[in-house]
């Protein structure tokens, strides 16, 4: 029997009207995907709050990549559907796909309920995209990703 990992050490996160707490020790790509070592090279991958929220509430999701297939960073291996959009899942490791998290077979659910601890896409083996960052970096990301996103809602209202 699986058992649930303890949550991780979090920092409060608040931008207008967005609030979050992200883990400390993660890793984050500026595609809002955040990821975890497990151990040694092995890395579990999951969506962040930001992006479960533009995506709304889950509803499907499917990963065309196998057990032990290589991966490269950038490539399209899933897809994930919310209410709001529908998603390509891009690779953030380069190295070897090692397995879905099977507790969304049954409840998809956990993505948005719990995208930090039960609710991650994949593990895979290998290194992390060049381009992922540590928390500090991340809020700078999502910083300018809700500034941009108010801006645009600024100009769309005073047309």
């Amino acid at each position: 029997m699986d058992t649930i990992p303890p949550k991780p050490r979090t920092l409060h996160y608040k931008r207008s009207h967005f609030v979050t707490q992200l883990p400390v020790d993660y890793l984050y790509a500026p595609s809002h995907v955040w990821l975890a070592r497990q151990d040694g090279d092995l890395w579990r991958v999951g969506l962040t709050k930001f992006a479960t929220r533009m995506l709304g509430d889950m509803v499907d999701c499917g990963f065309e990549s196998k057990l032990g297939e290589p991966v490269a960073s950038g490539q399209i291996i899933g897809w994930v559907e919310g209410f709001k959009a529908i998603s390509d899942i891009y690779c953030v490791i380069q190295g070897a796909f090692s397995c879905l998290n099977p507790g969304l077979n049954e409840k998809i659910t956990l993505i948005t309920k719990d995208p930090y601890v039960t609710g991650w896409l994949y593990e895979a083996r290998g290194q992390p995209d060049s381009k992922c960052v540590d928390i500090h970096a991340y809020q700078t990301i999502l910083d300018q990703t809700i500034d941009r996103i108010l801006e645009k809602q600024k100009s769309d209202e005073s047309q």
